[in-house]
């Protein structure tokens, strides 16, 4: 499965959600590609929706899902997973 999300800027951004994602059971075989701002996995098409939570409460949401407020406010929030990503 693929997902293209908004705010994924770096390498820390990437370390976060894969963090983040791996700690899901229903994820396997993980690759986030910065470049293309996309996260690709394995698992059930019903799993879909619950990674897409996870990624949005992450400041990472599905491109296009979100706009005006909602939209800087996922921003915000993507610079503090990738503080933390950075660090950790």
């Amino acid at each position: 499965m693929q997902i293209e999300i908004d705010n994924l800027k770096c390498g820390g951004c990437e370390k976060s959600i894969v963090k983040g994602l791996s700690a899901m059971p229903e994820v396997f075989d993980l690759v986030v590609d910065r470049d293309h701002q996309t996260v690709h996995f394995t698992g059930a098409a019903s799993d879909r929706d619950a990674v897409v939570q996870k990624l949005r409460s992450m400041g990472y949401p599905e491109k296009g899902s979100l706009a005006g407020m909602e939209a800087g406010l996922a921003n915000a929030k993507s610079f503090v997973s990738c503080a933390v990503g950075r660090m950790s």
